[in-house]
C-alpha cells in the first residue's frame, strides 16, 4: 500500500462534491472560533476538534455542520475559508474541484449576498494565480430550511450569477425532506443555464433517487449510494450514463453505512454505473481526497490503472469545459507513463 499511497499522492484529479464549510481544515475552523471566541460551542483548540467531530448520527452531523456554518460571519471569514480549501486541495494534485456552497446560510446570518459572492469569486481567482487549482461553485438549497430557502438561493444563483457558478444543488437532511418540492426551483435554474446536482439516496432509499431524476432533472447524484438497493435503477444509471457523487468514509462517519466493509462501491461499479470518488467534508470526518482514493483501492480492489481510470472519470462527469477535460486527463495519462 505504500506504493499505492504514493500514487494517489501525486495522482492529478478532480473534486465533485466537498463542501465549502465542510471543507475548513481544524486549523482554519479553529482560527475562525477563537475570532468569535465565547459566541460559539466550536472549540477554538484544533486538538479538540477531532472529539467535537464525533458523530452520534446524520441529525447530530448537521447541527455540528451549522455551528460552523456559524463561524463564518463577514466576507473576511468567507475569503479566508475558500482561499484555504483551495490551498489544501491543491497539495492532493486536486486540478478542479466543484465546491457545493449554501449562500442562504450566509445571506440570512447577515452578510449581503454581493459580498458573499465576491468573497468567493475573489478568493476563487488568488486561488487559481496562487496554487494553480480552478474551483466552480454549486449553490445549493439547505433543505431543511424549506422552500423560503430554495426562493433565496436562487435568487441569489440568478440575480448574482458569480462566474464560477455552474450548478444548482439540494443538500442536507433527506429524511422529511421530499425531493419534489424543490422541482420548480430546479426548473427555474437549469432554464437558466444551471446543471442539477441534488443530493440523493444517501440517508433514504432508492424512491429519493428517482424522484431527483424524474422531478429535477439531476445530472450527477450527490452520494447516491441506495442505488444499490434497487436492480431497476442502477440499470437506468448505468443507461443513461448518470454519476454518482460516492463518499465512503463520510457514509460512515454519518451512519449512513455500519461499516466500511460494508459499503456498496463495488456493488455500483459492477453494475456499470459510473462512480467517480469524493470527501464531502474531509475534516469533520477525518479524511482526504487522497485518504478517499485509498479506500476505494481497498473496496475495489483496485490497483494503479483503475483508480487513474477513477480519476479520468471524475474528469469526464465534471462540468468543466472540453478543452479543461481534456487537459487535466493529457496530465493524469502523463503520469501514469511515467511511473
Amino acid at each position: 500500500m505504500t506504493d499505492l499511497s504514493a500514487f494517489i499522492a501525486e495522482l492529478p484529479k478532480v473534486e465533485l462534491h466537498v463542501h465549502h464549510v465542510g471543507s475548513a481544515s481544524p486549523r482554519i475552523v479553529a482560527e475562525l472560533a477563537a475570532r468569535h471566541e465565547g459566541r460559539s460551542p466550536v472549540p477554538a483548540d484544533p486538538d479538540a476538534l477531532a472529539d467535537y467531530f464525533a458523530f452520534r448520527d446524520f441529525a447530530h452531523f448537521i447541527e455540528v455542520y451549522l455551528s460552523v456554518v456559524d463561524l463564518v460571519r463577514d466576507p473576511d471569514d468567507v475569503w479566508l475559508l475558500t482561499h484555504e480549501v483551495a490551498r489544501e486541495l491543491a497539495r492532493q494534485q486536486v486540478r478542479y474541484a466543484e465546491l457545493t456552497v449554501t449562500p442562504y446560510s450566509h445571506v440570512r446570518r447577515g452578510i449581503p449576498a454581493p459580498a458573499f459572492c465576491e468573497a468567493i469569486e475573489d478568493a476563487r481567482r488568488r486561488a487559481e494565480a496562487d496554487f494553480g487549482i480552478a474551483l466552480r461553485w454549486c449553490f445549493d438549497i439547505p433543505g431543511e430550511a424549506g422552500l423560503p430557502a430554495a426562493e433565496e438561493t436562487l435568487r441569489i444563483s440568478l440575480d448574482e450569477r458569480p462566474d464560477g457558478l455552474v450548478s444548482f444543488g439540494l443538500g442536507g437532511p433527506e429524511i422529511g425532506v421530499p425531493r419534489p418540492q424543490f422541482k420548480p426551483y430546479f426548473d427555474r435554474a437549469r432554464a437558466a443555464g444551471l446543471r442539477s446536482v441534488p443530493h440523493a439516496g444517501e440517508t433514504t432509499g432508492p424512491e429519493t433517487i428517482w424522484d431527483a431524476l424524474r422531478e429535477l432533472g439531476a445530472e450527477r447524484i450527490g452520494h447516491g449510494i441506495s442505488a444499490a438497493q434497487d436492480p431497476e435503477l442502477l440499470a437506468h444509471l448505468a443507461e443513461r450514463r448518470i454519476p454518482l457523487e460516492v463518499c465512503p468514509t463520510s457514509n460512515v462517519r454519518t451512519r449512513a453505512v455500519a461499516r466500511i466493509e460494508e459499503h456498496p462501491l463495488r456493488h455500483l461499479v459492477d453494475a456499470g454505473v459510473r462512480v467517480t470518488v469524493n470527501s464531502d467534508d474531509p475534516p469533520m470526518f477525518g479524511t482526504t481526497l487522497n485518504d478517499e482514493y485509498a479506500v476505494a483501492a481497498r473496496l475495489l480492489d483496485a490497483g494503479p490503472e483503475q483508480l487513474a481510470a477513477l480519476a479520468r472519470e471524475a474528469v469526464s462527469a465534471s462540468f468543466l469545459d472540453p478543452a479543461g477535460q481534456a487537459r487535466i486527463i493529457a496530465e493524469i495519462d502523463a503520469f501514469v507513463a511515467s511511473r
